[in-house]
């Protein structure tokens, strides 16, 4: 079977794969939900964009020190049971915050440990569902398996932050968390649907896996190069988590700037997922790391002059063109990734390699919450397209 035999359609007939992408679409729509709800809920409870921006931090930073823990796992229980670990420990975490903000416990000592307990498990449901794709679809189809995997996420984005700001400007935070927490109940059904994916046995331990994921990541070349432009481009997204509903909130009256927010997301995961789709129409093969260095140049254009200086429109237009960049990026980087990674390493390599690739998400957070400035976000996304470009070795493009 060639590439171009592989239609989307396809792809989805496959056993296991409707069932793993349903899982994948809830389980992110969750978890977008929660980034903007909690960051929402900072700013309205305790009107402190610091305070916001550290909650955010909390919400995914811990999760990067448990990743080779978390990939050894994967490789011995196996991504399935992973991934509902992952979603049984949010769904109640969740539900323990919706009941701290309904009866007023929710102060900012609360948020901050329930965030950071939210974050030790979600490197299982992040790099689960991509553990499991190449093994039920065609390695020469993957790179548009990885589109539509990445298409999803730019759905998430119109859904997520559209659905978050509805809720929490007409019915408030709890019902908010609810609706986050029955997300996960249901995205953990899906899971239980997904067959054939027990990992084969290995003799090594579990503590010498999770070292062995580690040093792998940090010893190769091409996962270093990921690593660094890879997390700089996410230090953009995470100041814009933050910058752009405090920008907001200064034009707008409250309960409209959340919902306004929320429509800007959206608009920016529509784009992203008509440039994942776009770019898994076309072969990235062989092409993945100029792909990632234009996209990351034009995003830091995006976000400042375009996002930062032009008013509320021009902070619409800058955040589809970011979206829209995204996708080629995320598709470019799986692709890449997992063609020059060993099966029997990809639990351990992409818990770790993803947790590192993203470890500029909450460093741009934290960053947001003191600066909320566009052309910071600038400065990250620029500086990624050069070391995106001059540390990936050649022999690995």
């Amino acid at each position: 079977m060639d590439h171009d035999a592989v239609s989307y359609g396809q792809l989805i007939r496959l056993p296991n794969v409707l069932a793993l992408l349903a899982a994948a679409c809830l389980t992110r729509l969750a978890s977008r939900m929660f980034a903007i709800v909690i960051v929402f809920h900072a700013l309205a409870a305790f009107g402190s964009p610091p305070l916001a921006g550290w909650i955010s931090f909390a919400a995914v930073a811990p999760g990067l020190a448990v990743s080779p823990f978390a990939g050894a796992f994967l490789d011995r229980a196996g991504a399935a049971r992973g991934i509902v670990v992952d979603l049984a420990v949010s769904t109640g975490l969740i539900l323990t915050l919706a009941a701290a903000v309904r009866l007023g416990l929710a102060g900012p000592p609360v948020l901050l440990l329930l965030a950071a307990a939210y974050a030790l498990t979600s490197p299982l449901s992040a790099a689960g569902i991509r553990v499991l794709l190449p093994r039920f679809v065609p390695a020469q189809a993957l790179d548009r398996a990885n589109a539509l995997d990445t298409a999803i996420h730019g759905v998430v984005d119109v859904g997520g932050p559209s659905l978050a700001g509805a809720l929490m400007g007409f019915a408030g935070a709890t019902p908010s968390f609810v609706a986050i927490a029955a997300c996960y109940g249901a995205a953990a059904l899906c899971v239980a649907f997904v067959r054939g994916a027990r990992p084969p046995p290995s003799p090594r331990g579990f503590l010498a896996q999770s070292l062995e994921g580690l040093a792998t990541v940090f010893r190769r070349p091409l996962l270093r190069g990921l690593a660094a432009g890879y997390a700089l481009n996410n230090c953009t997204w995470g100041i814009l988590v933050v910058a752009v509903p405090v920008l907001m909130a200064q034009r707008f009256a409250a309960g409209t700037w959340e919902s306004a927010t929320g429509l800007l997301w959206a608009g920016a995961g529509l784009a992203g997922s008509f440039g994942s789709l776009a770019a898994g129409q076309i072969r990235l093969l062989g092409r993945e790391v100029k792909v990632m260095t234009a996209c990351m140049a034009l995003t830091a254009l995006a976000a400042w002059p375009v996002a930062g200086v032009f008013g509320v429109i021009g902070l619409g237009v800058g955040l589809a063109v970011v979206g829209l960049l995204a996708g080629p990026i995320d598709v470019a980087l799986l692709t890449l990734r997992q063609r020059r990674t060993e099966p029997a390493l990809l639990g351990r390599i992409l818990a770790v390699s993803m947790s590192v690739n993203t470890a500029g998400f909450p460093i741009g957070t934290a960053l947001g919450g003191m600066l909320a400035a566009f052309a910071a976000a600038a400065l990250a996304s620029l500086p990624g397209a050069v070391a995106t470009y001059w540390l990936i070795p050649v022999a690995d493009r």
